[in-house]
């Protein structure tokens, strides 16, 4: 990808993150690239168009990352340590990318909208997959999947709203305690 292309998608996540999608202004985005409003429109057909692009690439990069840290794991219990952790690594280390993400879906066209919410779909089902197998396996408690994949992507994700990279916590310290609660939460026996 051009670099060019790169500032703009850039420039609009620090401002999208900032102000938020609606209240970001393409004259701003192009003002924070140093260029002209007009030639925005080389790189992407639209606003709409460039937070489509920000939120499929974010989504597209987070299922390739589980995918790739889930190869060779065949204890469930460890898979899903494994998922945890690195849902709450990704949601923290691009904090920006994932609060935009999860907020600004409604700037979305229905087209683009549904594209996104099928790739969520996608990537839920993973989540759903391994917690469907520990019950299985009665290694957790046997409930509802889907409802249980909610809440450990709702509780995970909300780190992106409130994580402060300088704050007393690093991203791996606080992905530990996610991972132990979720488990802990999940286990047959407690």
């Amino acid at each position: 990808m051009n670099h060019m292309k790169e500032k703009i998608k850039s420039v609009s996540i620090d401002l999208f993150f900032k102000k938020g999608y609606f209240a970001t202004s393409m004259s701003e985005i192009a003002q924070g690239c140093g260029i002209q409003k007009a030639s925005i429109y080389y790189h992407y057909p639209s606003k709409e168009g460039l937070l489509f692009h920000i939120l499929e690439t974010t989504m597209n990069d987070l299922t390739q990352y589980l995918h790739s840290n889930l190869i060779g794991i065949d204890n469930i219990e460890k898979k899903l340590r494994v998922a945890v952790h690195r849902h709450v690594r990704f949601h923290l280390e691009r904090q920006k990318e994932n609060f935009i993400a999860n907020s600004e879906l409604r700037g979305l066209s229905s087209e683009h909208y549904t594209l996104i919410v099928k790739k969520r779909d996608e990537y839920e089902n993973i989540f759903q997959d391994i917690i469907r197998e520990g019950a299985e396996k009665k290694i957790f408690s046997r409930q509802d999947v889907k409802i249980l994949s909610y809440a450990i992507l709702t509780l995970c994700t909300a780190g992106a709203s409130w994580f402060k990279p300088d704050g007393r916590l690093n991203v791996d310290e606080i992905a530990d305690i996610y991972e132990s609660f979720i488990i802990n939460g999940l286990k047959l026996n407690n």
